[in-house]
């Protein structure tokens, strides 16, 4: 990134969805932009989680700071970017968020559990506009890609700046 941060905090940016329904994806197709985004920068972790459940108990236990990336349904108009933090993030059966998302929660909902939930943690993602099955995401999710990106380098700014 061009700004040096002011404190060397270490983020986790994990992007979690099945690449084989459409929009349900974005978390995963996020990742590439953000790895040239963040190329080099040793206090940016990015991981793909895709659909992996419970294995990502382990990273998400590792974090101090943890960003999300996945579809959400919040039955706005597909595409919308949607940013939620903290509390916001049901942890344990609350509102399924996405076809997968159950498997998720029961991490998130371990890690407070065992007390080793993440100190500040943001999930950021897109309303999808079709969850049919195919690699390609919609035009419009496709279309606001970028915006849900620029969203995120937001996010990391913000924690390097307060911290």
């Amino acid at each position: 990134m061009n700004s040096k941060p002011s404190k060397n905090i270490k983020i986790t940016i994990l992007g979690i969805g099945n690449t084989l329904f459409q929009d349900e994806g974005v978390g995963v197709h996020a990742l590439p932009f953000l790895e040239r985004i963040f190329h080099g920068d040793p206090d940016v972790e990015i991981i793909e989680g895709a659909t992996d459940g419970m294995k990502l108990l382990g990273p998400v236990e590792d974090s101090e700071y943890l960003i999300i990336i996945d579809a959400i349904n919040a039955g706005k108009p597909g595409g919308t970017i949607i940013t939620l933090k903290g509390d916001e993030i049901p942890a344990f059966y609350g509102i399924k968020m996405s076809i997968h998302q159950l498997g998720f929660q029961e991490v998130l909902l371990a890690a407070k559990l065992r007390e080793r939930f993440p100190a500040h943690i943001a999930m950021l993602g897109m309303q999808p506009s079709s969850l049919e099955l195919g690699l390609e995401m919609s035009e419009d999710n496709w279309r606001n890609l970028p915006l849900l990106v620029d969203s995120i380098v937001d996010q990391v700014k913000s924690w390097r700046e307060v911290s």
